[in-house]
């Protein structure tokens, strides 16, 4: 029973990276797969009895509680029931995720599996990059004469998707943490972290995404920060080349140019700055997200609802500000849009309670996997930068995945190793 539970659990976490990467579909059958799984062993071993006096699972069911009155107060329903009513199963593997590390102890071979993946996706990103197309004839920006939305920017195996930086994004800290982890007691880990270093961010640098870039930027200053194994002229140093390399990588590109200097500084600098405020695509969305806001100030108009409010034929022609399209791309126009002022107050104490409230336990562990997923979730939080849809299957899947590593993988901060003792928690 304990070999089987657990390789039923080992390898279903195992193949998140891989699931996320196929399709939404399939993603979502392995989380419900481990949530159901996890469900299961809840029951059997009874474990509601401390799991409910536990403050993390109350905040997360506080949550889930909110996003069902979202659903009540929605314009549509029908839009928002999936997204809220079917965010318990991300509660469930936030669950399963901090038992899989309480009953094993082989997180090693998984975070080297998804070291394997992550170095396999980055070379299929390198590839496009310079041929064209990824490894299965995807991403070209034109295909058989037809003009592809995306143009030139990265899709390698999303295939019609730009989303190969967010990706990146979502797995680069955790794979350089659980690296620094298994190096920093050898002498050549630190040179092999640096060559990581580089390799990564200069793939997600070609991605051509502007955005995810700049988080994972602002992410790695923060990283190298807070790490203790590098003395602060070494930190200082390695900053320096790193900016160096970015320039240069930029500079030596056409394509990149365009995308970093070109479509931004010249036309802030060279066109009139009246004109460029009045038609650029992201301002027209935020303005369109607080005119959202504006017109349902408390409760918003309910999640995954935005497209209703700004697409529907009677506010059309009558709101000027709206702009018609799934969601504003920016989370803090997003949360006030379709959760309102109240709604938005709560996701936000919600969310940095979650992620600040081991902060001490985190830095004084000098866990770098877990400093790793911690950076992640605060780079979701930085203001005026484009983003997907928070609560979207890609997004919000890399955000609590993070999230349940970020508790998992220490045994001062996993939820069931802190009752252990108390509550004598069963394992398998």
């Amino acid at each position: 029973m304990i070999n089987s539970s657990e390789k039923i659990f080992f390898i279903l976490f195992l193949l998140v990276p891989l699931s996320i990467l196929i399709g939404p579909s399939v993603s979502l059958i392995n989380i419900i797969t481990m949530s159901i799984m996890y469900l299961y062993f809840f029951l059997k071993l009874k474990h509601y009895n401390f799991l409910i006096k536990d403050n993390t699972v109350r905040i997360l069911l506080f949550l889930y509680i909110y996003l069902l009155f979202n659903t009540l107060i929605s314009l549509s329903i029908e839009n928002s029931i999936y997204r809220n009513l079917g965010f318990i199963r991300f509660i469930l593997f936030f669950l399963s995720v901090n038992y899989l590390f309480f009953i094993t102890k082989t997180s090693e071979k998984i975070f080297f599996f998804w070291t394997i993946l992550f170095l396999i996706f980055i070379l299929d990103v390198y590839f496009e990059r310079f041929s064209g197309v990824n490894l299965f004839g995807w991403g070209a920006s034109s295909l058989n004469g037809v003009p592809q939305p995306h143009g030139e920017r990265i899709v390698s195996f999303f295939k019609d998707e730009p989303i190969a930086g967010a990706y990146i994004n979502g797995f680069i800290f955790l794979i350089l943490g659980n690296l620094l982890n298994t190096l920093k007691n050898k002498k050549i880990g630190k040179l092999i972290f640096f060559l990581a270093i580089f390799i990564f961010f200069s793939s997600l640098l070609i991605t051509g995404e502007r955005s995810n870039t700049l988080k994972a930027i602002f992410g790695l200053i923060l990283f190298v920060s807070l790490i203790d194994i590098l003395n602060l002229k070494s930190k200082i140093i390695f900053l320096i080349t790193l900016s160096v390399v970015i320039i240069l990588t930029v500079l030596n590109s056409d394509y990149l140019k365009k995308r970093y200097f070109d479509q931004i500084f010249s036309k802030i600098y060279v066109e009139n700055n009246i004109e460029f405020f009045e038609n650029n695509t992201y301002i027209k969305l935020y303005k369109s997200g607080f005119e959202v806001f504006k017109n349902n100030t408390l409760f918003g108009v309910g999640n995954k609802n935005y497209r209703v409010e700004t697409c529907s034929y009677k506010n059309k022609f009558k709101k000027n500000d709206y702009f018609c399209t799934t969601h504003p791309h920016q989370i803090y126009f997003e949360f006030l849009s379709e959760h309102g002022l109240i709604g938005t107050i709560l996701l936000l104490l919600i969310f940095f309670i979650l992620i600040f409230k081991n902060l001490k336990k985190i830095i004084g562990s000098q866990n770098y996997l877990q400093i790793g997923a911690f950076i992640f979730l605060i780079c979701n939080f930085l203001p005026l930068l484009p983003s997907g849809a928070f609560f979207s299957d890609f997004n919000i899947s890399l955000f609590i995945l993070n999230l349940s590593i970020l508790y998992a993988v220490n045994e001062k901060t996993n939820i069931f190793f802190i009752k252990e003792n108390k509550n004598d928690i069963s394992k398998i």
